[in-house]
């Protein structure tokens, strides 16, 4: 019977299901704001669900001399990655009984996953237009890993504890160290979402989709898929590692202040998207390595002498 729950919580809540349809109408979000910046009216509210519908029923082309197994495995394994990520935060959060030492490891390492699974599929297309959105995309990942858990670091030390649980009951983002830490972790978030300034993996401008250009049918509704599904779970990590001790245990109010937090994260991340060129990626190394992971550094620092 217990197998029988957790397979229904990777299935419909807080796992596929759920993640899905929020993750959904968090791009419709997106879409929305986006066409209202550039005066236009955009998308109603089921375009999202229509657009993965569609591809659901399209005809799937794999490229010749690909391994079928590598092309057609790589969306799958960054769709269940995010999705038992997904699982893993709000059990965490629902019942704090059900978290598991070094959840949050695994957490940081369930959200790298979508960005290998590009990779992954970016080298099994046999493209070169593929292959040059993989190699960014690795450059990428090697650039915004490090000050991600630099900052990462800063609720660990407030917290004492790397449990999930732990970390969400004491931490607050009133902090000199929490504040700079949640600065470096909405930039990082931004390279993992891969929008604007970093879409260089996928700059259609430049690589006509690049990384994902020879996907099509389900496979292309997976990335898609699972592309909008971090969207959601990506403010909702930050919020629960920066402001867990002003949202869990305070009620309705708690919630209340949590989903404004997600929201308020989500619309950052929009307007960055809205406002900002496209780096190159030598651009996009030096960023992270240069200035982020400093204030990263610095916000450790400050965390470790309790500041």
């Amino acid at each position: 019977m217990n197998e029988f729950f957790v397979v229904l919580q990777f299935l419909i809540f807080p796992g596929l299901l759920f993640t899905a349809v929020a993750g959904l109408l968090t791009s419709w979000v997106d879409r929305k704001v986006t066409a209202r910046v550039q005066m236009r009216v955009g998308p109603p509210l089921l375009q999202p669900f229509f657009d993965i519908g569609k591809l659901m029923i399209k005809e799937t082309c794999v490229p010749n001399g690909s391994p079928l197994a590598v092309f057609l495995g790589a969306p799958l394994i960054g769709l269940a990655s995010v999705v038992l990520a997904s699982t893993i935060l709000w059990r965490a959060l629902i019942d704090p009984g059900t978290a598991f030492m070094g959840d949050l490891i695994v957490l940081v390492y369930l959200l790298a996953m979508p960005a290998l699974a590009v990779i992954l599929g970016a080298f099994a297309s046999h493209n070169p237009l593929a292959s040059l959105g993989g190699s960014r995309e690795i450059k990428l990942l090697l650039a915004y890993e490090l000050p991600f858990i630099l900052a990462i670091l800063v609720p660990v030390t407030q917290s004492g504890s790397i449990l999930l649980s732990e970390i969400v009951a004491r931490t607050a983002v009133a902090s000199p160290s929490g504040i700079l830490a949640l600065v470096v972790g909405i930039v990082c978030m931004q390279a993992k979402l891969a929008l604007v300034p970093f879409d260089m993996a996928e700059a259609e401008t430049e690589l006509s989709s690049g990384a994902i250009i020879e996907y099509s049918g389900p496979p292309l509704a997976m990335f898609k898929l699972t592309r909008v599904m971090m969207l959601f779970i990506m403010p909702v990590f930050l919020v629960v590692l920066f402001a867990g001790g002003a949202v869990v245990g305070n009620g309705w109010l708690g919630a209340l202040s949590g989903a404004g937090l997600w929201l308020l994260l989500v619309v950052v991340v929009i307007v960055l998207r809205n406002t900002t060129p496209r780096l190159r990626i030598d651009q996009a190394v030096k960023f992270f390595w240069g200035p982020v992971s400093a204030v990263a550094t610095v916000a450790v620092v400050l965390a470790l002498i309790g500041w």
